[in-house]
């Protein structure tokens, strides 16, 4: 990499990972539980919960996906743990989001009150496990796992800044870029990548060439794409 594209990245990361670039955000309701969690007024599930949620929802425009994760926290009295424990869902096959529908969300909640009935934490769930487990859908090892990798990057990060840092037994280190259209078009037009396919592989490579700048932190480096496709910039 040369030392401009890399000056130009730095910048764009130390820039653009600053809470006020996502108050319109899918973000902000695992936010709002995090801080609920650290006076106390929440659990670990609680952000647990509304992260995976959000996550699964985040895609379409930022606007639909912030309108519908507040529909869907009204659903559940913004009580997420227990309304996922209680056991009784909105099943039905109106929309939620997009092409998500209530029936979706409800088997998901199933899927989750399982989980938390044997363990306290999704933190030691693989990424299989989540997309197989939780979000039902078909194991795909080729994958890039998105919305995963986000939830993620949410909730191991931690600087204090935008991430949550909650998950303390997992290494940011480990962390892979959440890759969707995008941020592969974005790392196309800076040459991170020249691979074709939008899968885990590529995602891994853009993750590994961030990691060249940010060795323990390689997902800072989603901040810099970020601000990169908000200004348009090549």
């Amino acid at each position: 990499m040369d030392t401009a594209l890399k000056d130009t990245l730095i910048g764009w990361a130390e820039e653009y990972n600053d809470p006020k670039y996502f108050q319109e955000d899918p973000i902000i309701f695992p936010t709002h539980f995090a801080r609920s969690y650290r006076n106390g007024e929440a659990t670990l599930a609680d952000v647990e919960i509304s992260a995976l949620l959000a996550s699964h929802l985040a895609w379409g425009r930022r606007a639909m996906i912030v309108r519908d994760c507040g529909r869907m926290l009204d659903e559940m009295c913004w009580r997420p743990y227990d309304y996922v424990m209680n056991g009784d869902y909105r099943n039905e096959d109106a929309s939620l989001h997009r092409t998500i529908k209530w029936s979706e969300f409800a088997a998901i909640c199933g899927r989750l009150r399982s989980i938390y009935l044997t363990t306290g934490s999704l933190e030691g769930l693989s990424d299989h496990e989540i997309r197989t487990a939780v979000f039902g859908q078909k194991e795909d090892r080729k994958a890039p796992n998105k919305k995963i990798n986000m939830m993620r990057r949410w909730l191991v990060r931690d600087d204090g800044k935008v991430d949550l840092g909650v998950w303390k037994a997992s290494d940011k280190k480990e962390l892979i870029l959440p890759l969707d259209v995008h941020v592969y078009s974005q790392a196309r037009a800076l040459n991170l990548t020249e691979r074709k396919q939008k899968d885990i592989v590529t995602a891994r490579e853009i993750t590994d060439t961030f990691r060249e700048i940010w060795p323990e932190d390689p997902c800072k480096g989603d901040f810099a794409l970020f601000g990169h496709g908000v200004n348009n910039r090549v």
